[in-house]
């Protein structure tokens, strides 16, 4: 019994002492191999692939939405330069249009009563400037005109400014646009005779 319970106890102390085992190659002069990189091995080389896509062909329906498309591409710019341009005029437009609201929603004590003699005397010019459409632009427009000073001379004076450079302006384009087109016309007949008898004179 004590022979089985010693042979239990070396076999078990052998189990727990750890043993290092070294290869000794065939030619102990020879030097010693170097290691192998993963790439290396067999089992982690792959095989190098290269993939092109193929597009696949076109069928009738996108060819008929590519052609849509080149032919609708002028139409569309045009209509984002007209966006791009009408979008601040509108912002500003609906802005004006929510300040006046405001403005109107809690008025100064004094608006009502101005309103209501600049209204007066659009309503004048209006039966002043009976008989023609001319006067019936004129008059109203005038009367309101000078109305509306008498009560925001500051704003007035701002816009008779604003309104003469502009005006200016567009009396100083007319006139250079109607001396290009005098001078650009070609000569008469009359001035192109009278032109030739000058030269045969000299």
């Amino acid at each position: 019994m004590y022979k089985v319970g010693g042979l239990a106890g070396v076999s078990g102390a052998l189990g727990l002492i750890s043993a290092s085992v070294l290869a000794a190659s065939a030619d102990a002069d020879d030097k010693p191999s170097t290691a192998l990189s993963v790439d290396e091995l067999s089992l982690y080389t792959t095989r190098p692939q290269s993939f092109q896509p193929e597009e696949p062909e076109r069928g009738p329906v996108e060819e008929s939405v590519a052609r849509l498309r080149e032919l609708t591409e002028p139409y569309t710019s045009w209509c984002q330069g007209v966006y791009g341009t009408v979008k601040p005029k509108v912002d500003s437009t609906v802005e004006f249009g929510q300040n006046s609201y405001a403005y109107l929603k809690n008025p100064p004590p004094e608006f009502y009563p101005r309103a209501g003699v600049i209204g007066f005397a659009g309503i004048l010019g209006l039966f002043l400037g009976r008989g023609s459409r001319l006067k019936k632009l004129i008059y109203p427009t005038a009367l309101m005109a000078v109305s509306v000073s008498m009560y925001y001379p500051q704003e007035a004076v701002s816009v008779t400014k604003n309104t003469g450079d502009a005006v200016y302006d567009w009396a100083l384009q007319a006139y250079v646009a109607l001396e290009k087109l005098i001078k650009d016309r070609p000569a008469s007949k009359k001035d192109q005779a009278e032109s030739s008898s000058g030269e045969t004179k000299a």
